[in-house]
């Protein structure tokens, strides 16, 4: 069977779930990827309260939907990042406490943690689950970087520095691995610049860090990595069992003018400037054919969750036309070789 489509929550944040609901299956979605912001998905409620993990449950079977993950983002990136005044925007108010940056990376640390917990809480309660998920729980989000700003090596920047930098992230994020492991939970890096990983390079180098913990792995978004000029199907397959969480995004590279790089020239989304830009999915430039290849060729059997930004078209129409879109892409693979009818045994 093609796999289930849903819609990641993030970029619709400010429409009550109660609303979004009902518009993701008029949109054409089998199910949501809930984000932890908004009024979608509380980690602290969800970690404590039974009822309010039904609740949930129910709002969406209500309207025909379904879930296999939640989205930790925006608490994930304080985790390991240098902390400015952009943080307070999306950190909790817990989170960000006082502001002083060492306290707001342990107080994100703990509610990673926490988000472990409130993904087995809800997973438990999916209706229709036996002894054990269908598909592994997974918590998506970002882990922050302290050596983000050492992308350019200048001042010179030596392989010890950079080490540093991933040091600090296993620190940080082995004791938050550990506990997914209690929670029987996986942890999907969404791999995107800002992160400790940002290529196939650093993902391998961040596996590493973490003496190649099970319970980390990606969320594999393959618009952060073309714009770059990083092959993604390569990604797929060089990483074929830490594929924990698949989105479907769209991007375009080289329509620009000219005067903006890959780097982004200071611009905002949507500047006819820039070099790239992200799209909605069939309008950009990542090959998704080849992109349900690799992923029939590793098994992958989760969802395609459509994480739909396109700051140049309308969100309602852009999200019904990507949920057709998805479902035209994805096809099963197959379970007989197509010229085994030449062997007269098989007639």
């Amino acid at each position: 069977m093609p796999r289930t489509v849903t819609l990641f929550t993030g970029q619709w944040a400010d429409l009550p779930l109660a609303e979004l609901a009902p518009l993701a299956k008029e949109m054409g979605y089998d199910g949501l990827e809930l984000a932890c912001w908004g009024d979608h998905f509380d980690v602290d409620q969800a970690a404590r309260s039974k009822k309010y993990c039904k609740d949930k449950w129910d709002l969406l079977s209500d309207n025909g939907l379904t879930c296999f993950s939640i989205s930790n983002h925006l608490v994930g990136q304080a985790i390991c990042d240098n902390i400015d005044e952009r943080h307070k925007a999306i950190v909790p108010p817990d989170v960000w406490g006082d502001g002083k940056p060492e306290g707001v990376r342990r107080r994100a640390a703990k509610k990673m943690i926490k988000a472990a917990k409130a993904c087995r809480n809800f997973m438990d309660l999916k209706p229709g689950r036996k002894k054990k998920d269908a598909f592994p729980a997974v918590v998506n989000g970002f882990t922050g970087s302290s050596i983000w700003h050492a992308l350019y090596a200048f001042p010179p920047t030596d392989q010890a520095f950079l080490e540093k930098g991933f040091q600090d992230f296993a620190k940080r994020f082995i004791p938050i691995l550990d506990e997914f492991d209690k929670f029987n939970v996986n942890f999907g890096l969404e791999v995107h610049p800002t992160e400790i990983a940002f290529d196939i390079a650093t993902a391998a180098r961040a596996i590493k860090a973490v003496k190649g913990h099970k319970r980390f792995g990606f969320n594999f978004d393959p618009s952060h990595l073309g714009y770059q000029g990083v092959d993604y199907v390569k990604f797929i397959r060089d990483f074929a069992d830490r594929i924990y969480h698949v989105h479907m995004k769209d991007v375009w590279w080289g329509h620009g003018d000219g005067s903006v790089g890959v780097f982004g020239g200071h611009t905002d989304f949507g500047d006819a400037r820039r070099y790239w830009d992200f799209r909605s999915l069939g309008h950009g430039d990542i090959a998704f054919e080849d992109i349900i290849v690799a992923l029939n060729d590793i098994n992958y059997k989760g969802p395609l969750s459509v994480e739909w930004e396109d700051i140049r078209m309308d969100r309602v129409h852009g999200g019904s036309e990507a949920a057709a879109f998805v479902k035209s892409v994805d096809f099963p693979p197959s379970d007989v070789a197509f010229d085994s009818a030449f062997d007269k045994e098989n007639q």
